[in-house]
């Protein structure tokens, strides 16, 4: 229950401050860090307009993924603190109920008819797929230690104190924020600010989407940058005091935000055909971790 809270916390400013350091390495004094937040209130509050060929999945579609963000951010725990659900292999329903909801974006982008949205259709389809083994070997390799399949038995049993641990961690955190940048279609993977048709991801994807049904998919990719950037926390908070771990989770999720806004200040979006190479790259490090656990 307390990460499920921190987390929707968090989501709050996340966005914000990203928009806020890309701002100042700009030398523009930026939006204030709530105006994400003021944006999806100001899309809650209007009505969604349909094209004549959307059908009833492309109307469920927004409302089903805001759902399975939720679902997710519910298993993920605080340190060895389960989370508001909480059992053995609980880390596999995390991944699929993600991909659940992603299928319903996709299959919702292809029920507009439209050839454009079918192309960032694919791609999104392809990153995700690409994506996915590096997150399970992540885990799997963190589950060798623990011995256990549940989110709160592998981060609690995660200690910090010899060199190979703060290496798995920085490496596991490393990963993990590629992962979220990629799930949520930034930089250098895709750029969130591009209407380039040859080079757009996500963004295509909800092109038709308008009024309350935008304002839930940005609601929950605010979500989503809060609930990985809480997996990252995890990894340090281990089984802290109360207090303690809370300062240090919102000290990690200011940092995460910060990564992102730096990273996409500084560093140029990857040519389309480069972009799987960089995702593969991602498996390669988690391999790197589970030969480090398998062999330490």
């Amino acid at each position: 229950m307390i990460s499920f809270i921190l987390i929707i916390i968090s989501s709050i400013f996340f966005s914000g401050i990203i928009a806020r350091v890309k701002s100042k390495a700009q030398g523009r004094k930026g939006p204030v860090i709530l105006q994400p937040m003021y944006d999806v209130l100001r899309l809650l509050r209007k009505g969604s307009v349909y094209s004549t060929t959307t059908g009833p999945i492309f109307r469920i579609a927004p409302t089903v993924y805001f759902a399975t963000v939720v679902m997710a951010i519910a298993v993920i725990p605080f340190g060895d603190r389960g989370g508001l659900i909480s059992f053995d292999c609980d880390f596999v329903f995390f991944a699929y109920v993600l991909a659940f909801g992603k299928f319903f974006n996709i299959i919702a982008s292809l029920d507009t008819g439209s050839s454009f949205e079918g192309m960032g259709a694919s791609r999104e389809a392809l990153f995700s797929m690409l994506v996915e083994p590096a997150f399970f070997l992540l885990i799997g390799s963190l589950g060798l230690i623990s011995g256990s399949t549940s989110f709160a038995d592998i981060f609690g049993a995660f200690h910090l104190g010899s060199s190979s641990s703060y290496a798995f961690a920085l490496i596991a955190a490393f990963v993990l924020l590629m992962i979220c940048m990629i799930e949520n279609s930034r930089m250098p993977v895709d750029d969130p600010k591009t209407h380039l048709e040859l080079t757009m991801v996500h963004e295509v994807m909800i092109l038709d989407n308008s009024g309350f049904d935008l304002g839930l998919i940005s609601m929950a990719t605010h979500l989503k940058f809060a609930m990985y950037s809480a997996l990252i926390a995890n990894l340090f908070i281990g089984s802290l005091a109360i207090f303690p771990a809370i300062v240090a989770f919102f000290a990690i999720e200011v940092i995460c935000a910060v990564c992102v806004g730096i990273t996409e200040s500084f560093m140029a979006r990857y040519r389309m055909s480069h972009n799987a190479q960089f995702i593969l790259a991602l498996t390669s490090l988690s391999l790197l971790i589970f030969f480090g656990v398998k062999f330490s």
